[in-house]
């Protein structure tokens, strides 16, 4: 039974993952975070054709990221749980410490060239 559970924790994880490794997708949410878009106002956003645009918005809604609501002839979308915003927060922290470390070995590249130079 737990093995069970945690193969479909697994599948839910990758689900929502895999709606969010993709840059267009990205773009998507962070525009997202204004409030609920018709898809009609996201694809100039995003300055993708109409069907990439919809099977952009169709996998972000099919990994629980994404609600959508029809308004007559338009389609609405907006942000599921604003709780995506902080996941976001939390990979730009991975990035950052990333990005610290590889300064840290920039300057030790320069003073290992400065060295080698006198």
């Amino acid at each position: 039974m737990i093995k069970k559970v945690a193969k479909d924790l697994s599948r839910s994880r990758e689900r929502v993952f895999k709606a969010l490794s993709d840059k267009t997708r990205l773009e998507i949410v962070e525009y997202l975070r204004g409030g609920e878009r018709c898809v009609c106002e996201i694809i100039p956003y995003i300055g993708k054709a109409q069907s990439t645009t919809s099977k952009n918005l169709d996998i972000l809604f099919r990994g629980g990221i994404l609600e959508r609501r029809e308004d007559g002839k338009k389609t609405l979308y907006r942000i599921k749980n604003a709780e995506v915003f902080q996941l976001l927060r939390d990979a730009d922290s991975l990035v950052l410490k990333d990005l610290s470390s590889l300064s840290g070995t920039i300057e030790a590249l320069k003073k290992s060239i400065g060295e080698s130079g006198a």
